[in-house]
């Protein structure tokens, strides 16, 4: 059970803004004999959790947008705002990619996105390449 939460604490804090990865955990459990199943539910939950808390400081930090410190400018929110309503909501399902997906989650929670069209987006997204992952893992180890 202890290493199914480790999964989950490593899945939470790579959809962080923190660099880390949940992939090496993943398949080195898998490669040990763990259940697939409870890998790929841990490995998901976990990683969407850290985007929700992404989105959820997104909306928080919009509360000092005018304050001398906050961190972008009206221009830079701008540009983000039309790049972001340039690919849509869809884009979400992209969450799980590196270098932008972090930052797409937190900018989603400033722009206001749905909690509910947010949450079922990233983690269809975040199943899908845990999914493809295992599946990938698990013919390579038959």
């Amino acid at each position: 059970m202890l290493v199914y939460f480790s999964l989950f604490c490593s899945g939470l804090l790579a959809a962080t803004l923190f660099p880390a990865s949940s992939e090496v955990l993943l398949l080195a459990l898998l490669q040990q004999g763990y259940s697939p199943l409870w890998l790929f539910v841990a490995a998901t939950a976990g990683n969407t959790l850290g985007s929700c808390i992404n989105w959820y400081l997104g909306r928080k930090l919009l509360l000092f947008q005018h304050k001398r410190w906050f961190p972008f400018s009206a221009a830079a929110m701008g540009r983000a705002q039309l790049q972001f309503q340039r690919f849509g909501s869809w884009s979400l399902l992209f969450a799980w990619l590196p270098v932008v997906g972090d930052p797409l989650t937190l900018i989603a929670g400033m722009l206001k996105v749905r909690f509910s069209l947010f949450l079922l987006l990233v983690l269809l997204g975040k199943a899908g390449r845990y999914a493809v992952l295992i599946g990938f893992a698990n013919a390579l180890l038959a």
